[in-house]
């Protein structure tokens, strides 16, 4: 099918923005962003021309991994609002003909859950096998060898019934056993609960975690590990514990369910190589509608790898599978502290014109980087549990950065994690009114990508890649831009191997280069991005 009779979807053509709503907006001084923070701030997120916001959880926990640990899949934890509180912010959200995305975390719940507090009653209990449990070997220790991505075994003790039950993550996380069909159907329930309510989709966390061997059997050692670099989770191959094939009657399961209402998203998280994350799309694209593909996030910064990369995931597309990208989110190192301020300028022109849906990470348009915690200060579990490997997620988690008042307009109470002391220049206020600013880069670009089909639903085609540039265009009818993105601080060179082609620049990171031709040689100042739109 020709790109010019297709019909496309919102979220094949709009940008999703990622909130990490603890840290957002502080709407009632208790040093935690909430629903009414959210609400509040929407105007922002028109203006920056967002088509979606994904919320990571907001339902009721004990909050021992803040939130992905749920007690209770239909409610709203007090820390974030009532019910009442989401129903408004759903509302004014679909009246600004935005979209609304929830975290879905199906995998585990947490060890407070009704469903749980049940299982681990007695053996004998309905819901005993709604988890994960098995018996000891005969000298005691856990039945098999696989980890917690947190550190440690992946199997905790019960006393009371004799058994160990599997955590992929805390023992405060157990996992759900999703071979039963009443689990399969209770999670069923939960999304059809908030799909009635009208959400428009679904980010499924750890999704390739969610079907384990049937037979237990122990991962084999990973014989690249890095002992005191990488994590203790990576001292084995997930082999048996992860990317069961059975996983994908359950994504097609909840594709079903999704594909009963009108234009909703299912976006998986999975964290695997490209062939094997192509299976997510289903066959025949029943699966996953967005698997979520990480490849800017893992890879090194490398131009010829990642144009390598980029080539390699739309070689493997499905016919009908939808590409995406990422640079950013709650689990990483934000891209401003991976890449440098200005590196991270061009990052935001590789994301918001490669082929495919781009999530953007809250902070990130400002140029937000990572936080030093003092340990005294260090939330996060992973950072708690393995301190001395420096792996704590609350570093890219801190208060976004409004305006140059105390705690950046985040809150007028204590913030939950301290605030980058950069925050009186770096903030939206500030970049709003500065022509030149990050943020008002991030929206031009987006405008852009807004108003040319060619970058939003174009093709893309590879032109050339050298140790420090990516060349790649994208069309669509009779427009045609050629991307440059010079990934390292010297200055390159292109010289096209069409004779004749020229053309004007209209988006640069420089904005000095707006405006103008260009044609023979083409060359970019270190840490320089254009768009060029080609003479026909």
């Amino acid at each position: 099918m020709s790109n010019t009779t297709k019909e496309y979807l919102w979220w094949q053509k709009g940008v999703v923005y990622q909130i990490y709503p603890r840290s957002y907006q502080d709407s009632n001084s208790d040093g935690v962003g909430d629903l009414q923070g959210i609400l509040q701030r929407l105007d922002y997120l028109e203006w920056l021309g967002m088509e979606a916001i994904w919320i990571s959880p907001i339902f009721p926990s004990p909050m021992a991994d803040f939130g992905y640990d749920i007690a209770d899949y239909t409610g709203i934890h007090p820390l974030f609002g009532s019910m009442e509180d989401f129903d408004e912010l759903l509302a004014e959200v679909h009246r600004r003909g935005m979209k609304l995305i929830l975290d879905l975390v199906p995998n585990h719940t947490s060890d407070q859950h009704p469903w749980f507090l049940e299982s681990k009653s007695s053996r004998d209990n309905p819901k005993r096998d709604w988890y994960i449990w098995h018996d000891g070997n005969p000298d005691g220790t856990p039945p098999n060898n696989w980890l917690s991505v947190f550190g440690g075994s992946g199997w905790e003790w019960d006393e009371k019934t004799q058994q160990y039950y599997y955590h992929a993550f805390l023992k405060e996380q157990p996992d759900l056993n999703w071979r039963n069909p009443e689990v399969q159907q209770a999670m069923m329930d939960v999304m059809r609960f908030w799909l009635d309510k009208g959400v428009d989709g679904f980010r499924v966390d750890v999704m390739w975690h969610m079907i384990k061997d049937d037979q237990l059997r122990d991962n084999p050692k990973n014989l690249d590990y890095k002992p005191n670099v990488d994590v203790t989770y990576n001292e084995l191959l997930p082999t048996y514990s992860t990317d069961q094939p059975e996983i994908h009657n359950i994504v097609q399961m909840m594709r079903a369910l999704t594909d009963e209402y009108d234009e909703r998203l299912i976006i998986g998280e999975i964290y695997l190589p490209i062939h094997r994350l192509m299976t997510y799309y289903g066959q025949n694209g029943n699966g996953a509608h967005l698997p979520f593909n990480f490849q800017l996030i893992t890879m090194p910064w490398d131009p010829q790898r990642i144009a390598g990369a980029i080539d390699e995931y739309e070689g493997a597309l499905p016919p009908d599978g939808w590409p995406n990208w990422v640079l950013g989110n709650h689990d990483n190192v934000r891209i401003a502290s991976r890449v440098g301020i200005e590196q991270a300028r061009v990052a935001a022109m590789l994301l918001l014109t490669l082929r495919g849906t781009p999530t953007l990470y809250y902070g990130d348009e400002l140029g937000m980087r990572d936080v030093p915690i003092p340990p005294d200060k260090v939330k996060d579990p992973q950072g708690l549990n393995m301190p001395d490997l420096n792996v704590s997620r609350d570093p890219a988690r801190t208060p976004m950065q409004w305006d140059d008042s105390p705690n950046a307009g985040f809150t007028d109470a204590e913030p939950w994690l301290p605030l980058s002391s950069n925050y009186k220049r770096v903030n939206v206020t500030h970049q709003r009114n500065s022509e030149h600013s990050i943020l008002n880069y991030y929206r031009r670009l987006v405008q852009l990508r807004q108003q040319e089909p060619a970058l939003h639903v174009g093709n893309y085609k590879p032109v050339h890649s050298d140790k420090q540039m990516i060349v790649y265009t994208r069309e669509y009818e009779d427009r045609c831009f050629l991307i440059m993105l010079n990934l390292s601080h010297s200055p390159c060179y292109y010289t096209p191997k069409t004779d004749g082609l020229r053309g004007r620049v209209i988006l640069a990171t420089e904005p000095e280069r707006e405006g103008t031709y260009l044609e023979k040689t083409f060359s970019l100042g270190g840490d320089e991005g254009i768009i060029v739109l080609i003479d026909k």
